[in-house]
């Protein structure tokens, strides 16, 4: 299926789009594996290293568009209009009508993705921008949740979270070209979450975070440590009443400050932005709506 038809052209518009907005503002801002082992084919043979990348600073967000794609498999793609909200939407592709799960991918630690990780029939695939795709492993149907939160390990490059059934957690590291690490067990008990998501600092510590809400509707920090072993610190309560929510999705700093932020869907199809405040005591300023309706139209927010 040529799921990267207009993918190609219009990510590369949107990294540009996104990086010369910034610039302005600044001047005036093998086969299946085993079910129960996936396994990444074509894996290099040791783990990347923070050396292999030039990194960014702590105090820089990632910059990215938000992508949606609807029942039918189209792909669209909301830049930041760089007024704390979105521009309209840009066909970016279709035939995605099989993504399980999608996420943007940094390589090389400037800021904005390079490419999209997704799942398709158990099969891991990786779409860099201009390219097709390509498959990095199979196996990974016993994944409920897939995402990338940026880079976790330490190394530069973007990696990737995977949680199973059972509700362990495991971390792959990215070599900065699409291709990961072997999985690494990272934690238990994660079935308790219905929403996880990161992509960038929230405390402003220079390490990358997530989010984690669950079934009574509260959000949880975690807090990245910068540790591949152990990326994550123990959870902090940061708010409740999220269960008015049903995506909860982080792409970068939508609103041009340098710090991360969140974007939430609640169930009427409202669009919300809560502005990231890189304070762990307080992570979110109260939301502000920047989608009134019609964002229930896509099965897939990242």
């Amino acid at each position: 299926m040529a799921n990267s038809s207009g993918l190609n052209t219009t990510g590369i518009l949107s990294r540009v789009t996104v990086a010369a907005i910034t610039a302005a503002l600044v001047a005036t801002t093998t086969s299946a594996v085993a079910a129960d082992q996936p396994k990444a084919a074509e894996r290099a043979v040791a783990a990347p290293s923070a050396s292999a990348f030039n990194t960014e600073s702590a105090a820089d967000a990632p910059i990215n568009g938000l992508y949606g794609v609807t029942s039918g498999g189209d792909l669209y793609v909301y830049l930041p209009n760089g007024e704390g909200g979105l521009d309209s939407r840009l066909l970016n592709g279709y035939g995605w009508n099989y993504a399980k799960h999608m996420t943007q991918a940094d390589h090389d630690a400037d800021g904005s993705s390079d490419a999209i990780w997704s799942v398709t029939n158990g099969n891991l695939e990786h779409t860099a921008w201009g390219e097709d795709p390509v498959t990095i492993g199979g196996g990974w149907g016993i994944y409920n949740k897939v995402t990338s939160a940026g880079n976790l390990g330490g190394a530069g490059a973007d990696d990737l979270l995977a949680r199973d059934a059972s509700g362990k957690l495991y971390l792959y590291l990215g070599y900065g070209n699409g291709k990961l690490t072997s999985r690494k067990l990272v934690g238990s008990g994660w079935g308790q979450y219905n929403q996880i998501t990161g992509k960038g600092d929230l405390t402003n510590d220079g390490k990358a975070d997530i989010v984690a809400r669950d079934g009574s509707g509260n959000l949880y920090l975690y807090k990245g440590t910068g540790s591949s072993t152990t990326p994550f610190a123990g959870r902090v309560k940061i708010g409740s009443g999220w269960n008015m929510f049903n995506n909860l999705v982080s792409v970068g700093d939508i609103d041009f400050d340098g710090i991360t932020d969140l974007v939430a869907r609640d169930n009427a199809g409202a669009l919300y932005l809560y502005k990231g405040t890189g304070n762990a005591a307080s992570v979110f300023k109260p939301r502000v709506k920047i989608g009134t309706s019609g964002w229930n139209t896509y099965r897939l927010l990242f």
